[in-house]
């Protein structure tokens, strides 16, 4: 006779962010912009690949961006996990906003710019992407990639914002202050998704 149990399936995902771009030094949205690393980015590419030298990763999954995809080259020179440019993780399109100092939405859109902060998903920067419509477009990725690796270990390269969705998608809580976190970057943590799998035993009868 089966009976159901259930277990408990553990992901670990280390998701990462690339290291620095001009723009980002300058206070600048970047956004879906292709910005290479600055100089201080490239150093801390370097430091990020010395702390994961020797974390074994199922997969390592790449950001199409150009500051992601340089990242990935440092840390591939000390880990040899296998790695995959995923276009879904692009970062968030900020439309106009792209290119304009976060202080100069601030001085010129002072309300829109703190509903930014305080209540993101109620705001779509002009001819831009919604923080849903972000979360949208990885979360069949996110689903794909608990499904497939299981109890295994992942990372996942992604820039600011993008990054806080992506952890959003993976433990829920909050989005936080995306403006803040724009200023987040060479940084890693490592995030425990876990699932309850439902299974079925043989009961062993006896005479």
């Amino acid at each position: 006779m089966a009976f159901p149990f259930f277990v408990v399936i553990k992901l670990q995902v280390l998701l990462i962010r690339p290291g620095s771009t001009i723009f980002d030094q300058e206070g600048r949205i970047k956004g879906a912009l292709d910005i290479p690393l600055s100089e201080a980015g490239k150093q801390q590419a370097d430091a990020l690949a010395n702390h994961l030298a020797n974390v074994k990763m199922d997969c390592l999954f790449v950001s199409p961006c150009e500051s992601a995809k340089e990242s990935a080259a440092y840390i591939r020179r000390s880990n040899v996990s296998k790695q995959k440019v995923v276009e879904s993780l692009r970062n968030l399109d900020h439309g106009l906003w792209q290119g304009k100092l976060v202080a100069e939405v601030k001085r010129l859109q002072p309300k829109v710019y703190r509903q930014f902060q305080e209540h993101p998903t109620d705001v779509r920067p002009p001819e831009g992407e919604t923080i849903l419509e972000g979360l949208q477009r990885i979360t069949s990725t996110v689903d794909r990639l608990i499904k497939k690796y299981r109890d295994g270990r992942i990372g996942l390269l992604v820039p600011q914002p993008m990054a806080s969705i992506v952890r959003y998608a993976l433990v829920g809580g909050s989005l936080g202050d995306l403006w803040q976190s724009e200023l987040d970057f060479g940084t890693f943590e490592t995030l425990v998704v876990e699932q309850h799998q439902r299974r079925e035993s043989q009961q062993l009868v006896t005479t």
